[in-house]
């Protein structure tokens, strides 16, 4: 059974920065769509980012975010970041990683459910 595991949340003040992981325990999925979405307070879930673990290149990003966030992976360690940097109020919420076993095609990948993987969520506050 997979499980993802999602770390790295905090609190920081704007233009601070953070750096999200989320690790696959259990059985290793080498090749998967890994997409971090977000939830803030009263509000629907949002795609921030995307990646295909199978091959390099093959990441998307929701425009709020575009120049401010990373993507990458390990896949040693079977895990995926997130870099988010200029963090913004408006950043703050639950950040969640979810997992597609295969491929979705970038225009895809924002639609949650497409998912049926998906980890507790870490939280992200940013103060002004």
């Amino acid at each position: 059974q997979v499980q993802l595991e999602e770390s790295g949340g905090g609190s920081v003040e704007t233009g601070g920065s953070l750096k999200l992981s989320c690790r696959q325990t259990g059985y290793i999925i080498r090749s998967a769509t890994v997409t971090w979405f977000r939830q803030a307070p009263g509000q629907g879930r949002e795609g921030v980012a995307s990646l295909y673990t199978g091959r390099r290149d093959s990441t998307s990003y929701a425009d709020s975010v575009k120049g401010r966030f990373s993507i990458s992976q390990d896949n040693a360690d079977a895990t995926v970041y997130l870099e988010m940097n200029d963090l913004k109020p408006e950043d703050t919420g639950i950040y969640y990683c979810a997992m597609w076993t295969g491929e979705i095609l970038i225009p895809n990948r924002f639609w949650g459910s497409n998912y049926k993987i998906w980890g507790r969520g870490t939280q992200v506050t940013v103060s002004s």
